[in-house]
């Protein structure tokens, strides 16, 4: 199946009358996750999901299957629209569980273990106080028809709590959760570099296991509990003292996919550039060249700041997104993609595109007409 990203808001801070704010969709085999949820974004969710209903007949987005919620950071074009959202699958009566993740600091996380007040130098837009706001008006176990998971985390450190919705009370975890019923794909998320803390999600696949070799096995005159064992990837010692490798008795395993979504941040973003090369990297592209000294000040990327992080990343595939206001058109962005001698692939994206992720690696740019999703297929850019 591959992984399939829907692109559902590429404005920045101020939509337009053209692009809405961020918020993406990501289905893979095992379910959905939704990657910022700026205001108006059921909306937006519900318009992609009518459109694949009239002109891709069994490609869907249902609301039941979106199993986690991962925000970047906490400006509130990225997720302001949470909570109407929300309320609204409880109204449908959803009751499939959520997970909701996203990036905080050291210190808010000890105040909310202590239970003590965040710290006074704490941002507003914390995300730990907007949840609290979020809890205190009904998302909570008894104000949603479904259960969810509040989830913070200290990227850099790789430290994670849990917020009670319904006490307020926060507790320490192992380990970032992962969403329920999830084997085959893995969220991960890696350290970027904004105003406030955040974070890129990579949804990683793994790829299929190679065939069994159940000819050798027989020529071997395994037993059934030697060939099951072996199956599930344990080595075997035979009555001889013979060690059988496990490994050994599969074929090549299919290649594994990734996709990152970055979020806001400046460019070469420390977990971008230590991470494992995505199959396709999506990357905001706030501001042309010309504006290059707002991008520094605000740490946020340049069309070419994108370019570059990708480059060192050894990426592919980048799809550019998150735009300005002051840029008019997707020209203007396309414009200012130099690639040199590198071979990658570059597309501007639009709001209702979607991005295609191939179980054999491919990337495919799909973009929306009336007649429905036509694709376009990523080219070098020089």
């Amino acid at each position: 199946m591959g992984i399939d990203v829907h692109v559902l808001g590429t404005a920045s801070a101020r939509p337009t009358n053209r692009r809405d704010v961020s918020g993406s969709a990501v289905k893979c085999p095992e379910g959905i996750a939704v990657i910022d949820c700026g205001e108006g974004f059921q909306n937006r969710f519900s318009h992609q999901r009518k459109m694949l209903k009239q002109h891709e007949k069994g490609t869907t987005l249902k609301p039941g299957n979106v199993d986690v919620l991962l925000f970047t950071h906490g400006h509130l074009d990225h997720t302001w629209g949470a909570l109407p959202w929300m309320q609204t699958m409880s109204l449908d009566h959803r009751d499939t569980p959520l997970l909701i993740l996203g990036p905080s600091t050291g210190a808010v996380l000890d105040a909310l273990l202590s239970g003590s007040e965040l710290p006074k130098d704490t941002h507003p837009s914390e995300l730990a106080r907007q949840w609290r706001s979020w809890h205190s008006l009904g998302a909570n176990d008894s104000g949603l028809s479904f259960p969810t998971r509040w989830v913070l985390g200290d990227i850099n450190k790789n430290r994670w709590v849990e917020l009670n919705a319904q006490t307020g009370k926060a507790v320490a975890l192992d380990s970032m959760p992962q969403p329920i019923g999830w084997s085959s794909c893995k969220i991960e998320a890696l350290q970027t570099r904004h105003s406030v803390p955040s974070c890129a999600w990579a949804i990683k696949q793994v790829g299929k296991r190679g065939k069994f070799d159940r000819l050798r096995a027989a020529e071997l005159r395994l037993t059934e509990e030697q060939r099951m064992s072996l199956a599930r990837g344990d080595d075997v010692t035979l009555e001889n003292g013979d060690l059988l490798d496990a490994d050994s008795f599969r074929g090549k395993s299919g290649s594994g996919l990734s996709v990152i979504l970055s979020g806001d941040t400046a460019e070469g973003a420390p977990g971008l550039l230590s991470t494992a090369t995505p199959t396709l990297l999506v990357h905001e592209a706030t501001f042309l060249e010309a504006q290059s000294d707002k991008a520094v000040e605000h740490l946020h990327s340049t069309v070419a700041g994108a370019v570059r992080t990708a480059q060192q990343m050894k990426v592919s595939h980048l799809a550019l997104t998150h735009y300005s206001s002051r840029i008019k058109d997707l020209e203007t962005v396309s414009n200012e993609v130099d690639v040199g001698d590198v071979h990658l692939d570059v597309v501007c994206l639009n709001d209702g595109d979607r991005l295609r992720v191939g179980e054999d690696g491919s990337v495919s740019h799909l973009v929306f007409s009336q007649e429905g999703w036509s694709k376009r297929n990523m080219s070098p850019n020089r």
